[in-house]
């Protein structure tokens, strides 16, 4: 028989209630002021589900109705710096936030609505129908609540979408060297979400103060959880990690705050992250103003049962119990919140001219111009303004060889001596002298609390480095050893970070660089190899940078890191160990934003390249004699681009070929050919042509892989069917 032994978890999990001590024994002014929580929330929700039902909500109302008890019992135990994010559900942590930063010393529930309360409410049902008055302008509506001044920094509509970045703030937090704490609210359909496992794992093993909020509700949509998984107790997924955990009664607002007490008391003592779950119920279905068992998943009876244990309810009654208030009191603090609700949503309605008589409709002179639908997707680029610029060309100091690994190592070095708030993550950036191909080299000696070597977690590590940047006092440069791994992460790459200023009303500056390195012909296959420029295009938001020459790469990421928008850096392996000049003792320049390179000037025809098959297009001029003119792009997105360069050369050569290596399908040139289509016709003499690699992504086999890439050989053949068809047009 083999010798079994009993495991214990390392850390504590607990399942705590409040006694009738605690209810004794707490502050008359704490009682007090959750109570005017819950029932501003209440109220609140109340009216949001009301303008639902009049159609005045233009999309969801994710009601909070019967779950206001979790959000409120652990936010009134937070401080004004401290700060939260929530999911699409999340009106009661986003009020409940506010009303600590805007009440720090508490609530009376004899006079709960002050000025500042009165404006929170109107501006928060503003942003929910949409209008300019609204914390994100009217952007975020109902799932996308920010207010950072009061530590809310937004909800969001993918679930666990919002869980790195709040590990973004924790560590930033940690790293300032202060006590504050980070709280992210999930429901129980995150719990099995990879990005919340990953943040997990990697804000234990950091050590970040960070709490997990599970607000168990029992339901997706409609699936249980016990449907969903095999362990229901939510909470026991931090003792995978090492995370002290408690389960609580989400429906006591005391006993939450007393869990919420213990966990901070942990987290602000350095001791890392906590996990609370509190279980809850949300009174109505995912959507709207209709219970759940309207829609045949829940019975009336469990739903009876539930509203049995109100927290609003509850909680009145201890109070009561303790002549803390009676029922006249409790009359009064509702009539003079809804009261308040009411008089918020009159100023944002109006009786509707052309409907029933009693048929409201919004004012039309409070929505957001169309105007303002593009405003905001990226920053207005003044921290350039005085930036030093220059080009290789015309460069007046002295000039040395140094290797283009060599290059990216120094400017990296010279910019964390320069500026305190950057940090390096990515895996192994802090290992094997200067990661998998040399590119942080020196920086952990010199710098070993800002390289962070992270698990392999990109949702995690690539979210935790989104939330630094909307933290505003880091600038998070985050490596992916490949660019295919991207993908892994592209909830947080496209709907997180790429999205974040325009969808909170273009407020937050995301100041994060994001370097990868295109592998192809190095025999890493099809996951390893990919050119992530033509996906990234298409994704608003974000700045993208190619070098070509070590010169240009110190100027490109010098420039990448005092932008405040999200920059993504390509480089290509095959560019690494070639040798071109830098200047001596100087690596503070910028290259000229926007600007691309003329490399080679020409009559015949425009080549638009970057990167390595800049090199391979010299190559292929000089080898057919073709007169052509060779573009260096190295600004890459719309907004970046440097229109006019290249049509002033397309005005001269009146034919077009587009290079680059990779896959056809996630081409980079079959976006930029159909914008020059639309701006450059009356110009072009052909249909513009494109040299690309295969359909398909290249192989491990070194046969199979050339055939998928292109290289001069490729653009030769390119040259002379541009040539051919250019005497057939004339």
């Amino acid at each position: 028989m083999p010798k079994s032994v009993a495991l214990s978890p390392a850390s504590p999990w607990v399942e705590l209630s409040s006694t009738d001590a605690d209810w004794k024994q707490a502050d008359p002014a704490l009682l007090g002021t959750m109570l005017s929580q819950l029932h501003l929330i209440r109220a609140f929700e109340e009216t949001v589900l009301e303008l639902a039902g009049e159609g005045l909500v233009h999309g969801p109302a994710h009601s909070s109705i019967g779950q206001e008890g979790g959000a409120v019992g652990s936010i009134v135990a937070l401080g004004a710096a401290d700060e939260v994010n929530g999911s699409h559900r999340g009106h009661h942590q986003f009020l409940a936030k506010a009303l600590v930063y805007l009440m720090p010393t508490g609530i009376d529930p004899k006079s709960p609505v002050t000025a500042p309360i009165q404006d929170l409410l109107q501006r928060t049902l503003a942003e929910i129908l949409g209008l300019a008055q609204g914390f994100c302008k009217g952007r975020g509506g109902s799932m996308h609540l920010q207010w950072a001044e009061a530590g809310a920094l937004g909800t969001n509509a993918i679930v666990g979408g919002g869980v790195p970045l709040a590990a973004g703030a924790a560590w930033a937090h940690r790293h300032a060297r202060t006590d504050t704490v980070a709280v992210t609210y999930f429901g129980d359909g995150a719990v099995n979400i990879g990005s919340v496992l990953e943040t997990m794992n990697l804000a234990a093993a950091w050590k970040l103060p960070l709490c997990f909020f599970i607000e168990n509700n029992l339901y997706a949509v409609s699936t249980t959880v016990e449907e969903a998984t095999a362990e229901p107790r939510l909470s026991a997924r931090g003792q995978g990690f090492n995370i002290p955990s408690w389960k609580v009664d989400g429906m006591d607002p005391l006993a939450v705050y007393l869990a919420m007490q213990q966990a901070l008391a942990h987290m602000r003592a350095g001791n890392g992250p906590t996990v609370i779950e509190a279980d809850v119920y949300r009174f109505f279905h995912q959507n709207g103003p209709f219970p759940g068992s309207a829609f045949g998943y829940r019975s009336k009876e469990e739903e009876q049962s539930w509203r049995a244990r109100d927290p609003l309810e509850r909680l009145a009654r201890e109070m009561k119990k303790r002549d803390l208030i009676d029922d006249a009191g409790l009359a009064d603090l509702r009539q003079t919140i809804k009261l308040a609700m009411v008089q918020a949503a009159a100023a944002l309605l109006e009786a509707d001219p052309a409907g029933k008589p009693g048929k409201r409709r919004i004012r039309p002179e409070l929505w957001p111009s169309p105007d303002f639908r593009d405003v905001g997707i990226r920053g207005d680029l003044s921290e350039l303004a005085s930036a030093r610029t220059c080009e290789q060309a015309t460069y007046s100091g002295g000039l040395e060889p140094r290797k283009f690994i060599d290059a990216i190592a120094d400017v990296m070095n010279r910019r964390m001596e320069t500026d305190d708030s950057i940090v390096v993550m990515g895996e192994d950036v802090h290992r094997l002298k200067g990661g998998t191909n040399g590119a942080t080299r020196g920086l952990k000696e010199r710098f070993p609390e800002r390289i962070l070597g992270t698990p392999i977690s990109e949702n995690a590590f690539c979210g935790l480095g989104g939330g630094m940047a909307l933290d505003g006092r880091f600038k998070p440069v985050v490596e992916f050893m490949y660019p295919d791994f991207m993908w892994v992460a592209a909830d947080q790459v496209f709907n997180q970070i790429g999205k974040a200023r325009h969808m909170f009303g273009g407020q937050s500056d995301v100041p994060l660089v994001l370097r990868t390195k295109i592998a192809m012909g190095t025999g890493y296959g099809s996951q390893h190899s990919m050119d992530p420029a033509g996906i990234y295009v298409t994704n608003p938001g974000w700045r993208i940078v190619a070098a070509s020459t070590p010169f240009d790469y110190i100027g490109l990421m010098n420039t990448a890191l005092a932008c405040k928008d999200p920059v993504l850096v390509i480089e290509h392996v095959d560019l690494y160990t070639q040798n071109g000049e830098v200047p001596v003792d100087d690596l503070d320049y910028q290259i000229p934003f926007g600007t691309a390179a003329v490399r080679r000037e020409g009559r015949d025809l425009t080549i638009l390249t970057y990167l390595s098959m800049v090199g391979h297009s010299l190559e292929a001029v000089a080898q057919t004699g073709i007169d052509a003119e060779v573009i260096d792009l190295r600004f890459l997105d719309r907004a970046s681009f440097d229109w006019a360069t290249v049509e002033a050369s397309i005005r001269k050569t009146n034919n077009v070929l587009i290079v680059e290596q990779g896959a056809r399908g996630t081409s980079y040139g079959g976006w930029l050919a159909d914008e020059l289509q639309r701006r450059c016709f009356d110009w072009l003499d052909q249909p513009i042509q494109r040299v690309t690699g295969g359909e398909g992504s290249p192989s491990i086999s070194k046969v199979l892989e050339r055939a998928a890439c292109a290289r001069t050989e490729e653009v030769i053949e390119g040259l002379q069917q541009v040539i051919r068809e250019k005497g057939a047009h004339q």
